[in-house]
């Protein structure tokens, strides 16, 4: 049965805070701050943006397939802020939101019975975070929603899986089995600066005679392409697994656990008959390359065209921990790592300002002026010439791998990447891209122990984004939005969470592909009855290794006591095995009435024996206390009520 995430678990050991608190650390003021900020921004965006029903103040209408995302995308980190300690009124806001803009873009006939009506999982990915940490903070509310949605690829009935060939049936799915190829006119609506940056979809087939032809009467843009890359299954078809798994942690129910074995095992099984290099198309009849002259690249979304890693290799990353997580066997991770080992072996050494990335505005952006450094770039595509569309090492991928393992081996991936980095890991830029992620490097040298002044550096930038978003709201506020400026709202989305993720979680950000939350630790508030971070509480994890994962709790409340329920794991599916935890209990440091000042007060560990998902803390005003878990990875079964 599912769980409800504002019933605060109960029964679990108890330690309390008995080290007082003389000058909050400057990391805890500034976590407190950012809270009360991006409380002030949610607000503000939603009273200049959207509608009394939660829809997005847009009356304009949506020509192709593409738009749904978009839409979501504005507020997919507003759940998980609430998660993380945001105001009450946060989730009922964010609900409301998802409820309108679903109305919204239902009216626009872009989706059927609340869901997408077909479209591609790069896409799809994205719109369901949203989703994915509504069914988080409330579960009761969101159950039945999460399992009808995964039952439209579990059940076979509803046209979007093939169980004999262990296939999604084609690029475009969701719930409308009338939907298919992958547009509605004669050619896939291209633009021209798409066509510059990305080039053509299918550029091994010759122009057909009779050209030159513009994009909107090109072939290989119309027939060739609807019937090369718009039937069978794509790699990024793998993200459908996240929503599968959403709805086996909320269940329980079998069918989802063995819908995602059976659908990764497929993949894996290509993928190891393909040089261990994830394939990116299988035809209807099950074969790779099948409707590619034997291409085990050149799939919709794929590894030729547009994003190739970008998108194939986080939706890799989704499945393979989908499976890794219903089955416990971490071997399923060699879906997506011998692909990316395979990209950090053929990686080169340039300045970014030299390569052929067709990201520059996002590079740009983060490397600053770096992109003059030489530095490692990996390729991104593959075609009929090889790999081309060189980067620079992303972390999201081999940092969610070493987040869910912690083992020796994903680490020793990472030490590696940074040896061959160009320029410092420990450089934080105030940049923001729509994934809300980009600073793991820095976060990694952090958790290496090379970087103490992080955690204010990160809040910081964090804040200077806030802020940065507020005035771009006061610039775009009020005007008429029209259909090629629909990002607007997600460029002025002011909600932050990448720095509390990453301190008070233990996490790096979800994957933006479509995955679920990592996160070492999560907390509820005991007083409240809720999930999150207590009022005038503050965390900072300093340590996620299995053997060592430390966290300090500090209660900047001058008279308040507060009480904090500490959960091992996103979902609960850690064990703590052990606590050690600092104490004070002699009171001596507050010396004698005519004293004119206080002494160092002593601080010593106390150890306590635990086996139990959960810890509470409890933090009398103007205390602190330093936490060191033992933790028993994934040794419970994942459960969004803990």
């Amino acid at each position: 049965m599912p769980h409800s995430a504002d019933k605060v678990p109960s029964g679990a050991p108890e330690i309390p805070a008995t080290v007082p608190l003389l000058e909050p650390p400057g990391w805890a003021v500034a976590q407190r701050a950012l809270f009360d900020l991006l409380d002030h921004a949610w607000r503000r965006f939603a009273r200049d943006f959207t509608g009394p029903d939660g829809r997005l103040d847009y009356t304009g209408r949506l020509s192709t397939r593409d738009g749904v995302d978009d839409f979501y995308e504005v507020f997919f980190n507003w759940p998980q802020l609430y998660l993380l300690g945001g105001a009450d009124d946060l989730l009922p806001a964010a609900e409301r939101h998802w409820a309108g803009v679903t109305t919204q873009l239902t009216e626009l006939g872009m989706l059927h019975d609340e869901f997408e009506r077909g479209y591609d999982w790069f896409h799809q990915g994205e719109s369901l975070l949203l989703f994915y940490f509504l069914c988080m903070a409330a579960p009761d509310r969101w159950a039945e929603r999460a399992l009808r949605f995964a039952d439209l690829y579990v059940d076979p009935a509803h046209g979007n899986y093939d169980p004999g060939h262990r296939i999604i049936t084609r690029p475009h799915n969701g719930s409308d089995p009338t939907r298919l190829g992958l547009f509605d006119g004669d050619v896939y609506p291209w633009l021209p600066q798409e066509a510059d940056t990305y080039g053509y979809p299918l550029d091994w087939l010759p122009e057909a005679g009779g050209g030159p032809y513009p994009l909107s009467a090109d072939p290989r843009l119309g027939p060739r392409m609807r019937d090369r890359t718009g039937a069978g299954d794509t790699a990024v078809n793998l993200a459908a697994t996240g929503l599968v798994l959403n709805a086996w942690i909320l269940s329980g129910d079998e069918r989802y656990r063995n819908w995602i074995v059976e659908y990764v095992d497929a993949w894996r099984e290509r993928t190891e008959a393909n040089g261990r290099l994830v394939p990116d198309n299988v035809s209807p009849d099950g074969t790779v390359g099948g409707l590619l002259e034997d291409r085990w690249y050149g799939g919709h979304y794929g590894w030729s065209w547009p994003h190739g890693w970008h998108s194939v290799g986080h939706a890799a990353c989704v499945a393979a921990l989908a499976a890794a997580t219903v089955t416990g066997d971490d071997t399923y991770l060699s879906l997506v790592a011998t692909s990316l080992d395979e990209l950090i072996g053929r990686g080169r050494v340039m300045p970014f300002s030299e390569s052929d990335s067709s990201l520059p505005p996002k590079w740009e952006a983060e490397l600053g002026p770096d992109v003059h450094t030489p530095t490692l770039h990996l390729p991104f595509r593959h075609g009929d010439l090889g790999w081309f569309d060189y980067n620079p090492a992303t972390l999201p991928v081999p940092m969610a791998l070493w987040h869910h393992t912690g083992s020796a081996e994903d680490r020793a991936r990472l030490e590696r990447l940074r040896k061959a980095e160009g320029f410092d890991w420990r450089t934080v830029r105030p940049f923001r891209a729509k994934e809300e992620s980009g600073h793991e490097k820095a976060w990694f040298a952090f958790l290496a122990g090379d970087d103490p002044d992080y955690p204010q550096r990160i809040l910081a930038a964090a804040q200077a984004q806030v802020r940065h978003r507020l005035r771009r709201m006061d610039r775009y506020r009020g005007r008429e939005v029209d259909e090629a400026d629909i990002h607007v709202w997600q460029q002025c989305n002011p909600v932050v969470t990448e720095a509390l993720v990453q301190l008070t979680w233990g996490g790096p950000q979800v994957l933006y592909g479509g995955g679920l939350q990592q996160a070492r630790l999560r907390y509820h508030d005991a007083d409240a009855g809720r999930p999150g971070l207590p009022p005038d509480v503050a965390a900072l994890i300093t340590a996620i290794a299995p053997e060592a994962t430390t966290v300090e709790l500090v209660n900047l409340s001058p008279d308040a006591e507060r009480t904090v329920v500490v959960q091992a794991g996103a979902f609960a599916e850690h064990t703590i095995t052990a606590v050690r935890h600092t104490a004070c209990a002699d009171d001596a440091w507050i010396g004698d009435l005519y004293d004119y000042g206080h002494t160092e007060p002593t601080v010593t560990e106390t150890q306590v024996a635990c086996d139990s998902a959960h810890l509470t803390v409890r933090l009398p005003a103007s205390t602190r206390v330093r936490v060191t878990l033992a933790l028993r990875l994934r040794s419970r079964t994942p459960s969004y009520g803990g």
